[in-house]
């Protein structure tokens, strides 16, 4: 008589990711947060500058369709050096657009850590957890850690009192970073 196995092997979850470099640091995203990635020159829409001493990791908005979007600077938002920025990732369900000095490669991910207790702040929203690829530690970002629903009111109001046009411009994005 055979006996039926107690337990199967599970199998692992793969998830494909993006590394990305801000200033010296590379992190993951999921390539599924990524809707769009385009060079800062091509972007079209008519950026738009904005001057908010409380968020300096913003410094531009540009219209696409119906939505403002905030272009986060991702070496400000992690605390790293700034750098000449090159690519920005349109973030798939949010307001947000990330400038990032370069993609490294696409990979995939089996196994995502979950953040340790050192990680007590506000970066806890910023990180889905870590992963290990090539014998690194890799912090892999959440799309929705870039801005939060307070920093995104604070902005729209700004640029509702800025009286930014509706429609959206045809032009190189001239982001001059």
């Amino acid at each position: 008589m055979r006996f039926a196995a107690t337990h199967k092997a599970a199998h692992a979850r793969t998830e494909q990711i993006i590394l990305f470099r801000c200033s010296t640091q590379v992190f993951a995203i999921s390539s599924a947060s990524v809707q769009e990635v385009r060079s800062v020159d091509t972007l079209a829409g008519s950026p738009v500058e904005i001057n908010e001493s409380t968020l300096p990791k913003v410094r531009h908005m540009f219209r696409r369709g119906e939505q403002n979007l905030y272009v986060v600077n991702g070496a400000l938002h992690f605390g790293l050096r700034p750098s000449p920025a090159s690519l920005i990732f349109l973030l798939r369900k949010s307001r947000t657009a990330l400038l990032i000095d370069g993609i490294e490669k696409m990979t995939t991910m089996t196994r995502l850590q979950a953040l340790p207790a050192a990680f007590c702040h506000e970066e806890r929203l910023w990180y889905r957890g870590l992963t290990v690829l090539d014998q690194s530690v890799i912090p892999v970002v959440s799309h929705e850690g870039f801005l939060t629903p307070d920093e995104l009111f604070l902005l729209d109001a700004l640029v509702s009192r800025m009286g930014v046009p509706e429609t959206p411009v045809a032009s190189g994005m001239g982001l001059g970073l």
